[in-house]
């Protein structure tokens, strides 16, 4: 009895820390708020930590009772490095993963729900398309420029190498001055993310979960 109250709550103390929970041989995380990377948010801010997500996919990978992935996104950004990070770790797992993107998958959020094997969005959900912000102290030089240049272009090819969408259209998305009042971008909703290539499906839960799971049987 103490056993199975301990293990209970082990589990409580993960959701709590990184947002995931085991569902048989499914394992279930959440990407939700901001994703926070090198730097602390300040308190009251809801955040997925980088240090916390990391070691878990890490763990899911190199278990042997988990066989599938399932990542549950309402994110509103963050740390371009630290989501770019996540993405590719998703990206590289060779168990089956599947992206749901429910409220927002915006910013940052877009390499995650593209990262996996197979990706739905529910028709409500939307996503913002922009280039990278940049925050805080900016040195003017060129070198600055170039290195942001670089890190848009890592993500815009990270983008159309997950996903069916062009080159020239994700760029078209994300410089477009018509849609978003005090910058440049897109916010397109989950029909229009599906139609443009970004997205695979429009679904909810359950086609997430049977998808994960005909992957799992397929293996």
């Amino acid at each position: 009895m103490e056993k199975e109250k301990n293990e209970e709550l082990d589990k409580l103390e993960i959701i709590e820390k990184s947002g995931g929970v085991e569902l048989d041989k499914i394992h279930c995380i959440s990407i939700i708020g901001q994703i926070e990377g090198h730097y602390a948010l300040p308190d009251g801010q809801k955040a997925t930590k980088y240090e916390h997500i990391v070691p878990l996919l890490v763990s899911i990978e190199q278990s042997k009772e988990i066989e599938g992935l399932l990542i549950i996104l309402n994110t509103m950004g963050g740390d371009v490095e630290a989501g770019l990070a996540i993405a590719e770790l998703i990206a590289s797992m060779k168990k089956p993963t599947v992206s749901l993107v429910l409220g927002g998958g915006h910013s940052i959020g877009v390499p995650l729900a593209v990262s996996a094997r197979k990706s739905f969005i529910v028709p409500s959900a939307t996503m913002t398309i922009h280039p990278v912000r940049i925050s805080g102290t900016v040195v003017g030089s060129p070198q600055t420029y170039y290195y942001f240049e670089r890190m848009q272009g890592r993500i815009v090819y990270f983008v159309c190498e997950h996903s069916k969408i062009s080159e020239e259209s994700f760029t078209e998305l994300m410089m477009a001055t018509d849609q978003i009042a005090t910058d440049t971008g897109s916010v397109i909703d989950g029909e229009e993310a599906v139609s443009c290539g970004l997205i695979d499906a429009v679904g909810g839960l359950s086609d997430a979960l049977d998808c994960l799971n005909e992957m799992i049987n397929k293996k």
